[in-house]
């Protein structure tokens, strides 16, 4: 498979090590898509959480954890999706890191119920002017990721875990965010920059 995707000359050298790489083509070639599917779709939709990979411009790595009520990740095109960016504590590497290498990673996993991993490598842009902003309830900045490669993952190391509800964070329409406990902290509260207005819904 000379064209691909997803591997590159250290995956390759680790696959030929273990043997692997006619599994790895064969994963590539029947699951890899570069178009979101329904089931993908509707997996993302419903996801309450994801973790988001991205690195600066000097390749130093950052891994975050991204939450809201489901649907705050939504398909926005055929190899396109959007997710929203709530107040948080002002460093914005993830979202810094993106402004410089837009290249990302994002993984979904559902830990409740039949237990299910979806991958989406690809390139974000950041925007103060997308017209999301005005129908996503507490959003200060909107993110756009082209999927470059989607794809599942064998699930098998999920634990079972159960959700309950959505964190009293999560900004919804009709619901009064509060502010996080550490914002009042006398080491910080000094220096704790003020919340962005945003959509209320």
């Amino acid at each position: 498979m000379p064209d691909s995707i997803m591997y590159h000359e250290g995956n390759r050298r680790l696959q030929d090590r273990f043997d692997s790489r006619r599994i790895s083509d064969r994963l590539e070639e029947k699951l890899t898509h570069t178009e979101f599917s329904d089931d993908d779709k509707e997996f993302i939709g419903s996801a309450s959480y994801f973790f988001l990979a991205t690195a600066d411009a000097e390749g130093r790595p950052d891994c975050s954890f991204k939450g809201g009520v489901p649907g705050f990740v939504r398909v926005t095109g055929a190899a396109e999706l959007a997710f929203p960016d709530y107040d948080g504590n002002g460093m914005f590497k993830s979202l810094g890191n993106a402004l410089v290498n837009p290249n990302i990673g994002m993984l979904f996993i559902a830990m409740h119920g039949k237990p299910k991993r979806l991958r989406v490598n690809g390139r974000a842009t950041v925007r103060d002017d997308d017209p999301l902003l005005a129908e996503t309830v507490g959003s200060q900045l909107i993110v756009r990721v082209t999927a470059r490669a989607i794809f599942p993952n064998c699930p098998r190391y999920i634990p079972n875990m159960q959700l309950t509800e959505p964190s009293i964070y999560a900004p919804r329409a009709g619901h009064e965010t509060p502010e996080p406990a550490w914002k009042c902290f006398d080491i910080l509260k000094d220096y704790v920059h003020p919340r962005r207005p945003t959509f209320k819904g």
